[in-house]
């Protein structure tokens, strides 16, 4: 082998080694509330149900496929998404007679 061919081979390794390192860490995008109530139908929230963040948050529900998908937000800055839960509906047929 070449003193060329291990320097090439080792500049290659070195850039798959970096190229899947940023793979592994992809930079965080937030959803914040602007974005889902633009693009989501849905409820809002009297209070964030026990499983979702508490501090400082609120919370909206949207109904799919008989599941309540509820999405906590913060009051913070651009009030990003914080936590996200989702619960069976069942007997939401009588609540909603």
């Amino acid at each position: 082998m070449t003193p060329h061919f291990l320097h090439a081979t080792a500049l290659t390794l070195g850039t798959l080694f970096a190229t899947s390192a940023a793979l592994a860490e992809p930079a965080g995008f937030p959803f914040t509330y602007e974005m889902f109530e633009h693009s989501v139908s849905h409820l809002d929230l009297e209070a964030c149900p026990d499983s979702l963040p508490q501090k400082d948050t609120f919370c909206r529900a949207a109904i799919q496929n008989e599941q309540f998908h509820v999405f906590a937000f913060s009051y913070e800055g651009d009030s990003p998404m914080v936590g996200f839960a989702t619960f069976e509906a069942e007997g939401l047929d009588t609540l909603l007679k």
